[in-house]
């Protein structure tokens, strides 16, 4: 890796300020920050733009390997780099699972291939690999992942005493999904017998309910307690659930939790117009929830912002309720929305790198990225603070072809990203691929 590049005159926002200044990026890396830096090498003007940490996602579906037919570490990361993410961790529901450490490494391949933002993989878990789970590697294994609720195939850990040894042993952080799986099963069953095939979509509110959520993450909460084991729990989606955290810094964590894109963005009001598009596990619930999580991400008792990205084809969107897949597309818009948010006065500019990216690599231990250091790797995102765009099949990049956010109007723009030093995308059009590195943890 070589090069230089100096990015002058840009505003950057990072560590709970923003502050004039030049970069110099070398080798990589981010070699100096300061106000009076010479131009050398790649210069980039970005007067009246905001430079970021480039967006860490701890939870993503790139499909593959298995169900390429649904997109692929190539494709996906593809459109991660267009919206500002330079690093993502794969989950392990694939064809076949990613049950075991060579398993595990063959994902590894693809990405050393393919990957045109950093990665790293989840190792899966199930009632009977804890011999494999032992032996995982923490500093190159992102985490251990523990489907408390539906999941497919073997993936589905419901056996106590599996659970226990799991809790007690995982040599890295257990995230868990969790959503109690008899709860909503008894729903489902009460809501065909009412609707049949065509339950409203609006109602996977009340199947995916809020009582699954709360009973399955308190358990999931009380198991850590009881084995002092390091606990992620992913998206979020009740108001109920907050009380289970707490908001000291995240370094003095335990416990933490994380919110997704589309909680934040959606409410149970959106399904009218959005319909099944914004059907996911779990679901999108009551607006009451969503301004719950909002606040909860100010005040620090939810983490971060992930997106559960996971693509489907719209055909498969488009069946009646029973056969319609869950999940939905959304990292090349998490910045986005973030920044819309912003535009909306519910947060502040100031804190969005501490939801996307800082709290990311605090909590992982990911060494020298998520920050804009010195010395630290540069994954970096240009943006553009007052550029109107409207969502349209012409501007998303998602293998897929569709997006949650069509037809929606934000108010900013991801003009650059850098990936390890490289300027990978700008100005809509993608400049460099397979640029991504594998994530190393400080454990």
């Amino acid at each position: 890796m070589s090069g230089r590049t100096t990015i002058k005159n840009c505003k950057i926002v990072n560590e709970g300020e923003v502050i004039e200044s030049d970069l110099l990026l070398e080798d990589g890396r981010i070699s100096k920050i300061n106000s009076t830096i010479e131009a050398q090498g790649n210069v980039i003007d970005a007067e009246g733009l905001y430079l970021l940490p480039g967006v860490i996602d701890d939870q993503v579906h790139f499909r593959e390997p298995g169900l390429t037919d649904k997109g692929s570490i190539k494709t996906e990361s593809l459109s991660a780099i267009a919206g500002g993410t330079t690093s993502f961790m794969d989950m392990p529901n694939v064809i076949p699972p990613t049950l075991t450490n060579d398993l595990w490494k063959q994902k590894v391949q693809i990405a050393e291939k393919y990957a045109s933002a950093n990665y790293s993989f989840y190792m899966g878990s199930s009632n009977t690999n804890i011999e494999e789970i032992k032996s995982i590697d923490s500093s190159l294994v992102c985490g251990l992942k523990v489907f408390m609720g539906s999941s497919t195939g073997n993936l589905l850990v419901d056996n106590e005493d599996s659970l226990n040894t799991i809790f007690k042993e995982s040599p890295v952080l257990i995230a868990t999904h969790c959503e109690d799986t008899p709860i909503i099963k008894e729903l489902e069953k009460s809501y065909f017998e009412k609707y049949g095939e065509n339950i409203p979509v609006d109602l996977h509110a009340e199947i995916r309910s809020r009582e699954s959520c709360l009973k399955s993450s308190k358990k999931a909460v009380d198991l850590a307690t009881e084995h002092n084991a390091k606990l992620h729990i992913l998206h979020i989606s009740t108001e109920e659930e907050l009380s289970l955290f707490s908001n000291q810094k995240i370094e003095e964590k335990l416990i933490t939790a994380e919110v997704c894109v589309p909680h934040l963005y959606f409410s149970r009001e959106d399904y009218p117009k959005k319909g099944s598009l914004i059907k996911c596990n779990p679901s999108i619930k009551e607006k009451g929830d969503q301004v719950a999580l909002r606040r909860a991400l100010k005040e620090g008792y939810i983490d971060f912002v992930a997106t559960d990205h996971a693509p489907h084809s719209l055909d498969g969107k488009s069946n009646p309720y029973m056969e319609c897949p869950s999940g939905m597309p959304s990292i090349q818009h998490t910045l986005l929305v973030m920044l819309e948010l912003v535009n909306q006065g519910e947060l502040d500019l100031e804190d969005i790198p501490t939801y996307t990216s800082h709290n990311v690599s605090s909590r992982f231990q990911i060494r020298e990225r998520g920050f804009i250091r010195e010395n630290y790797w540069a994954d970096l995102v240009l943006v553009d603070l007052d550029s109107e765009q409207n969502i349209s099949k012409e501007n998303i990049s998602y293998f897929c072809g569709w997006s949650p956010f069509e037809g929606d109007t934000f108010h900013s723009k991801v003009i650059s990203t850098f990936v390890n030093g490289k300027l990978v995308y700008n100005e809509g059009r993608i400049l460099e691929s397979n640029q991504g590195m594998q994530l190393e943890f400080s454990r």
